[in-house]
């Protein structure tokens, strides 16, 4: 069925640049695309495009080849886009100011035919990669013809390569063909209303999908796309008390914001003096906007109401939730009409798919579980994309076949959710250590884990004296792994004072107060008080950066003192936490390295009498052999050490559990295998055949082969997850 607005020709066109062209030959002199003093109207972005399109064709770009677009914030950005399109090929979105690690991972792994950008950024980029650097401040398209470049494109093409936020692992290139992108184009165009009327906000960075989102919405609509002039993603010193002005200035209709900046934008707007009273503010604090949504990270139900009450009921407040892997926005949850609950502090709602996508909650086995049973949130649909840029391991786990589903085809998105009685769907967290096919009873552990951690994360939130909070898990001890909370505490709040904390606000106090509200095993280990979350590029929680519970001996003792502090660095209960590797002291590990080097030396002439006699051997050499005896006794000593202790260590490098097992294992044999294999050698006659060939193959080919492994584990990337 055509949405409201839409027309037989609308539904016609077939690719985004089609789409784009049609809105311009139906209204040529409309504004596309502003930023400051600076516009397009649509039929300016049209023959821009088409020229810049047959400029990058003579430089090398056939139809389906890959074209990095690296450009900051103007209206020069679209025109790259949509020639990128037009010429028949795919564009890599690459935010020009990304660290330069960033930078080369990701032209290394897309390997792009060229890059598009500006003189400013020729030399970071052409340091970064081997692409033609394509400057358009500097190419000459004078002479280019204006007329469409006619490159065959269809639905099926690709249309960008869109690199996840790395919020767990590398970032990782999400295949989206044009169908993809026109699907979710007109789901949003049906649940959002858009028209071409519309002045659409663009507030993120080139590199995030809702930035492809953007444009999409607002090109293919006919409508204005409107650039803030200041990255407010990336940006953290910008101060949103200027945005309600740009709003009311630019007449936006819709925005999108990440849920860190729609945090700010609450608590900007939760300042003035109406709004302390409790009591809606006076007139309307965004001018003329009937729509923002929020996105990219778990955004709480009372957060959703807070932000809809103060924006009033003129506009539409929407969590929305997906991956880039699916078309960028898979659900969505509109808080209009929805009463405060008791329960708004501990869940977020993302509500239900939009028109065109189809969402489940699978249980281990992969098949849907019934309402109100915790599961991994599955998306299938139009939006679908074909998967993983050279990452045919995480294709073949996550895009998988699904008798349940019309298409036969689902994204397992590791998120974990429930879908609730009334069809809502519940978004309780991400499952970021699991990757690929996991054992059904690992799996079904990890639902569970993921659960209490939602628990515990809506309790602590709901403490007076917290502002913000986070519950993850951590691997506390080797092969151990426990749930860590952190709390942002709100000043001024039932005596809190800020990251530190006070009576009733430090971390031992908090891990307390959990206890006595959850159930038994539920709580978390410990609960760090910081002064804010750390945070990823992309706004989202940066778990790596999160600080360690202080060890265990460092911990306050909270049966000494009630409310004592847990000190500057974080609290936690007695018993729980780590700092490096506190749990497991380096005194141990050297231990047991010592006593097993120490066994293998007094073992020696008890398995192996006479392999280590230096009669036959010249004085001048004896010390050489006896430190390469010693050498070999603590090669055993470590190896077995490693056997004890080092499985974890090679858990934590994120490669595979079977590739990290078989390397685990090679580490110990390439270290223990020296103290047997030498003193047999020496004890072997040289031309005792039998026994120097099964020597060479219980000794030499499994090292060689354990060498192979430990190589293999080295050269193949930590696997890379949203």
């Amino acid at each position: 069925m055509p949405t409201d607005g839409e027309t037989a020709e609308d539904r016609a066109a077939d690719t985004l640049h089609g789409l784009v062209e049609l809105r311009a030959g139906q209204a040529p002199q409309a504004v596309a695309v502003r930023c400051g003093d600076a516009e397009l109207t649509y039929g300016e972005l049209d023959e821009r495009a088409d020229a810049l399109a047959r400029h990058l064709a003579a430089r090398g770009l056939a139809p389906g080849g890959r074209a990095a677009v690296a450009l900051g914030r103007g209206t020069q950005v679209y025109v790259a886009l949509l020639a990128v399109l037009k010429a028949g090929a795919a564009y890599v979105p690459l935010e020009p100011s990304a660290p330069d690690a960033l930078l080369r991972h990701v032209l290394a792994d897309a390997a792009p035919d060229l890059v598009v950008t500006e003189e400013s950024h020729r030399v970071r980029l052409a340091d970064a990669g081997p692409a033609q650097i394509v400057c358009l401040d500097t190419a000459d398209l004078t002479e280019e013809p204006s007329d469409p470049p006619g490159a065959p494109t269809g639905p099926t093409d690709l249309a960008c390569v869109l690199y996840t936020s790395g919020s767990t692992g590398l970032p990782t290139g999400a295949l989206v063909e044009h169908r993809n992108l026109l699907s979710a184009y007109r789901g949003w165009r049906e649940v959002y209303g858009l028209s071409p009327a519309d002045r659409i906000l663009q507030t993120s960075s080139l590199e995030f999908d809702v930035f492809t989102a953007d444009w999409v919405r607002a090109l293919g609509t006919g409508a204005t796309l409107v650039v803030a002039p200041r990255n407010l993603t990336l940006d953290r010193t910008a101060d949103l008390a200027g945005l309600p002005a740009l709003v009311a200035a630019e007449g936006i209709t819709v925005l999108e914001l990440n849920a860190r900046l729609a945090r700010r934008l609450a608590a900007h707007l939760a300042r003035s003096d109406a709004s302390q009273t409790g009591e809606p503010l006076t007139g309307t604090p965004l001018p003329g906007v009937r729509l923002l949504t929020v996105g990219a990270e778990k955004w709480y139900l009372d957060e959703q109401l807070g932000l809809q009450r103060l924006l009033g009921d003129g506009t539409r407040v929407l969590n929305v939730y997906g991956l880039a892997e699916a078309g960028v926005d898979s659900t969505y949850f509109d808080a209009q009409g929805t009463a405060a609950t008791e329960d708004g502090e501990r869940v977020s709602l993302i509500g239900r798919p939009f028109p065109g996508t189809r969402v489940y909650v699978v249980g281990p086995d992969g098949t849907p579980v019934p309402p109100g049973q915790a599961g991994e949130i599955a998306i299938a649909g139009g939006g679908l994309g074909r998967g993983y840029l050279n990452r045919a391991d995480d294709t073949r786990h996550r895009f998988v076949r699904a008798d349940f589903d019309p298409d036969g085809r689902v994204l397992l998105t590791g998120d974990i959710g429930r879908l609730r009685d009334d069809g809502v769907l519940e978004f309780l967290g991400r499952a970021a250590h699991v990757v690929g096919p996991v054992p059904f009873a690992r799996k079904a552990a990890v639902v569970s884990r993921v659960a209490a951690a939602a628990r515990a994360e809506g309790r602590l939130r709901a403490h007076p004296a917290v502002r913000e909070a986070a519950v993850v898990e951590l691997e506390l001890r080797p092969g151990r792994r426990s749930l860590v909370g952190y709390a942002v505490t709100a000043p001024d709040v039932d005596g809190a004072d800020g990251a530190d904390g006070a009576d009733g606000a430090d971390g031992w106090s908090l891990s307390q107060y959990l206890a006595a509200q959850l159930p038994v095993g539920d709580a978390p280990e410990a609960v760090v008080p910081v002064p804010e979350l750390p945070r990823t590029r992309a706004g989202k929680l940066d778990r790596a950066a999160l600080p360690l519970p202080a060890p265990p001996k460092h911990a306050a003792a909270g049966s000494a003192k009630a409310g004592s502090r847990a000190g500057k660095g974080g609290g936690g209960k007695a018993g729980g936490g780590r700092s490096g590797t506190s749990d497991l002291p380096g005194c141990l590990v050297l231990g047991c390295v010592v006593f097993f080097s120490l066994m293998a030396w007094v073992s020696t002439n008890v398995f192996f009498p006479g392999a280590t006699q230096l009669g036959a051997v010249p004085d001048a050499y004896h010390f050489w052999f006896e430190l390469l005896y010693l050498c070999e006794n603590l090669a055993f000593g470590a190896g077995v050490a490693f056997l004890f202790f080092g499985f974890p260590a090679v858990l934590r490098q994120g490669r595979s559990y079977r590739l990290s097992l078989l390397t685990y294992l090679s580490v110990v044999w390439l270290l223990a295998s020296w103290w047997p294999q030498d003193n047999l050698y020496r004890l072997t006659d040289a031309t005792d055949w039998p026994r120097e060939t099964a020597m060479v193959f219980t000794f030499n080919v499994p090292l060689m082969a354990a060498a192979l492994v430990v190589l293999i584990f080295l050269i193949r990337r930590p696997t890379a997850r949203r």
